[in-house]
């Protein structure tokens, strides 16, 4: 069975996160239906790009949180190669959350535009406008929402697995309503 329950903290910057990327991901698709160069266009990208920053800022303090917060033990009485699984599959969650975001705001930054945050606060490019060094790390920011995409859809699989096998790992990180 489950050896503990990670943080209330955890447990809401986990499931914050995961419902901000999984929109974010969704809208960063659905910009592409939109004209290039259009007035709609540049306002969804800059909220594209404000929603980004918000969830890196996101994925940093939660970073922080499980560094000062050792998560709990797995069980041990799950079978080795799921715990690796588990340790793997999480540190490439977090290395897409993390990389993807950034990527995103240092292509911004190899552009004229910048980004203007939340439509407020420009934040103007510290780069050159350099088509070149847009594409590498756009395409880093969508090759990494692929990769998410497909990390994320085993994530929701294994939890899906442990929650219909009630071993407890589900347990560990689902809320509990009107928990003290």
């Amino acid at each position: 069975m489950n050896s503990g329950r990670y943080t209330r903290v955890a447990i809401g910057l986990h499931w914050l996160v995961a419902v901000a990327v999984i929109g974010q991901v969704v809208f960063g698709w659905r910009i592409e239906d939109v004209p290039r160069g259009t007035p709609p266009f540049g306002m969804l990208i800059n909220l594209h790009k404000s929603i980004g920053l918000t969830i890196w800022a996101l994925v940093v303090i939660r970073l922080g949180w499980r560094l000062g917060h050792r998560p709990p033990a797995l069980s041990m009485s799950l079978p080795v190669w799921q715990r690796i699984a588990a340790g793997v599959s999480h540190f490439a969650l977090y290395a897409c959350l993390f990389i993807m975001p950034l990527a995103g705001y240092l292509a911004s930054n190899f552009s004229k535009h910048g980004v203007l945050l939340y439509g407020t606060v420009r934040l103007a490019p510290w780069g050159p406008d350099d088509k070149a060094m847009y594409a590498v790390f756009n395409t880093v920011h969508v090759g990494a929402s692929y990769v998410l995409v497909a990390l994320v859809a085993m994530h929701v699989a294994a939890a899906a697995y442990h929650a219909f096998r009630r071993d407890g790992v589900f347990q560990r990180m689902w809320p509990r309503i009107g928990a003290a």
